[in-house]
């Protein structure tokens, strides 16, 4: 969702490979390395995403969750994470090692299992098992897609990105509001960018790897992919669940 303020972001064609791997015998060591990276994103993000179910069914039938949902640390835990994107996003990502990446991966895997765990309060088991499966079948085709197609979409970043800031300032003003309309409204658009910025955003990983390939940059690469394609999945479940979601009584 984001180029993390990597200076190596200078695009080539579409599944380009170097000048060097022209022959078939490079192209096939590019092809197989390119399907390597991206299987390293996607097991780092299907990890992360299950870490997070873990923490916050655990932290749920725990009774913590009723904690956090009925008090300021509420606000606390749901800020925690966000705190950990600003961090990566504003140099982090060039200051840190891989490995600091990584914990810092894991420990924004546990925080948002610690802040989703309060789903668990409002909405039923059922509900959420139910929406979390749609997600996961949505995500599946659009990151397919994104892969696949031969489509360039990168024309569609900008736009996207000023979606999500959009999507910000409504949910901030109907949270004085109170707008079931808009509340709705935000959902629907929501479901749309990420379910977009998915697709792109699988697409800018795999343009990527050419710029990484067999620098240290590559083990960042992976981190920060699968932090991309964690938010977007994420985002898209929150936002359908407005729709699927059955509140408790």
């Amino acid at each position: 969702m984001a180029d993390w303020n990597d200076p190596r972001a200078t695009r080539q064609g579409f599944g380009a490979a170097p000048s060097q791997t022209g022959d078939l015998a490079g192209r096939t060591a590019f092809d197989t390395g390119l399907r390597r990276h991206m299987l390293s994103i996607y097991n780092y993000m299907a990890s992360g995403v299950l870490l997070t179910g873990v923490v916050a069914l655990l932290t749920y039938t725990s009774g913590m969750a009723e904690q956090f949902f009925n008090s300021p640390l509420r606000l606390v835990v749901g800020l925690a994470p966000l705190a950990i994107v600003l961090v990566v996003s504003f140099g982090g990502a060039q200051r840190f090692s891989a490995a600091t990446l990584q914990a810092l991966y894991w420990a924004f895997a546990v925080l948002m299992g610690l802040s989703l765990s309060t789903i668990f309060v409002v909405y039923t088991g059922e509900s959420i098992a139910a929406t979390f499966f749609a997600t996961a079948a949505a995500f599946a085709g659009l990151s397919l897609w994104g892969y696949t197609t031969k489509k360039d979409l990168s024309g569609f970043g900008t736009f996207l990105i000023m979606g999500v800031v959009g999507l910000l300032v409504a949910s901030l003003i109907n949270w004085f509001l109170k707008s079931p309309a808009l509340y709705y409204a935000v959902g629907f658009l929501g479901v749309l960018i990420f379910a977009g910025l998915t697709a792109y955003d699988t697409q800018r990983l795999k343009e990527q790897y050419a710029q990484v390939r067999g620098t240290e940059w590559a083990a960042k690469a992976v981190v920060l992919g699968a932090l991309n394609l964690y938010l977007d999945f994420i985002n898209m479940f929150l936002f359908l669940l407005r729709f699927m979601g059955s509140q408790r009584s």
